[in-house]
């Protein structure tokens, strides 16, 4: 019974929710001077009008009529703040309500009685979510130029991951930083035994290099994973409702400057062929191409074999030579090589190379100091484990 009247309640307040934004759309319409936008508007207006009805009809079943639509001043004055903004502010506004509108929908899925309500709910929060992307990108194309610049410059200036090379890169760092603290401690704590540095260096390489590489290929392959479950939901979308996902697609391309007229010429051409009309919509809705994800297995393997090389290089004195000689030698290289893939990052950051190498640098410094303190300390509970 509880869960029946709250049911009702959240339905009463899904039904308030779509008779505003109705009206809020309405509104927006009426002031929009850009006949593409005003026409969008329209199309959510009416859209929001049919949930609205669709709830109250259900009410009517249940018993819980929710009469006449009514607003308080306050509501009523919000709106019409609201409407007098710039094209930016109302559709990122609308964008927002369009997604908590979803994220109701998905509580009333949890609570409907019936099967046909769930159906219901999940038709409702399709439309709110394709409501949200269609409206962030008018939102995008609506900025004023000089905003819509700098957006860009700033976008432009993140240097994006170089995929295998990253892998390889950031592999190297966390198999050199490891090894070397490592190292470093195993030092401090058998005073300079050669075969204890070799043995506790070794096995953080080979730890390292798997961990790194076992990381690299069920992230890449976790994501591909995600991926093709968008493409499989979108692709559902396109078969069990080729209406709303083909008007979806033509809104998207009036937002890019085309007619309606055009764009519904598009959409309907574009619908011909799902697959090149699921390509278009994961790209469009969700920025998602095939071209976007790196093979897991390459990922892997530049990871692990990178971590295993940057692990090499300061247990690589102690196979030559041994004592406090081999422990200077290795002291030397890897701080250099930190110096090296600090410089080598700005190939994924787009820092100063010579900023990034002495970061790095000072890292790897303190890191060994810190480890080698450690065993220092460790030593004489270890009973005298001397050369």
């Amino acid at each position: 019974m509880a869960d029946t009247r709250r049911f009702i309640e959240e339905l009463h307040r899904a039904w308030r929710d779509e008779k505003g934004a109705a009206l809020t759309y309405a509104a927006a319409a009426a002031n929009e001077t850009d006949a593409r936008r005003r026409d969008i508007f329209l199309r959510m207006a009416a859209e929001e009008e049919k949930h609205a009805a669709r709830w109250e009809a259900r009410l009517h079943e249940l018993g819980e009529a929710p009469g006449e639509y009514a607003e308080t001043a306050t509501e009523v004055q919000r709106r019409r703040e609201l409407v007098a903004k710039d094209p930016v502010t109302i559709a990122s506004t609308m964008a927002a309500a369009e997604g908590s509108a979803d994220g109701a929908y998905e509580v009333l899925a949890t609570l409907a009685p019936t099967e046909a309500d769930r159906k219901a709910f999940a038709d409702a929060g399709r439309a709110e979510r394709a409501h949200d992307r269609v409206l962030q990108e008018m939102a995008s194309r609506s900025e004023h130029p000089r905003s819509a610049l700098d957006r860009i410059l700033g976008r432009e200036r993140h240097v994006r991951s170089g995929g295998w090379i990253g892998q390889a890169i950031y592999g190297i760092n966390d198999g050199l930083g490891a090894a070397f603290g490592v190292v470093s401690g195993v030092a401090g704590a058998t005073h300079v035994n050669s075969s204890f540095v070799l043995l506790s260096g070794f096995a953080s390489m080979v730890a390292s290099a798997l961990s790194m590489g076992s990381g690299a290929y069920l992230a890449v392959k976790s994501e591909k994973e995600v991926h093709e479950a968008e493409l499989d939901r979108e692709r559902k979308e396109i078969r069990e409702h080729p209406e709303e996902e083909r008007e979806e697609l033509s809104l998207f391309y009036q937002l890019k400057g085309f007619s309606e007229t055009e764009a519904n010429a598009m959409s309907a051409r574009m619908a011909e062929n799902p697959e090149e009309m699921l390509r278009t919509l994961a790209h469009e809705e969700l920025g998602l191409s095939e071209q976007a994800f790196a093979s897991p297995w390459r990922a892997a393997g530049s990871a692990t074999i990178a971590t295993a090389v940057g692990a090499a290089i300061p247990v690589l004195p102690y196979l030559f030579i041994g004592g406090t000689a081999a422990l200077v030698i290795s002291f030397v290289i890897s701080t250099l090589a930190h110096f090296g893939v600090g410089a080598a990052k700005v190939v994924v950051t787009g820092r100063t190379w010579w900023k990034s190498g002495m970061e790095m640098m000072a890292i790897g410094l303190a890191e060994a100091a810190i480890t080698y303190g450690i065993g220092l300390l460790v030593a004489p509970l270890m009973g005298g484990s001397a050369p």
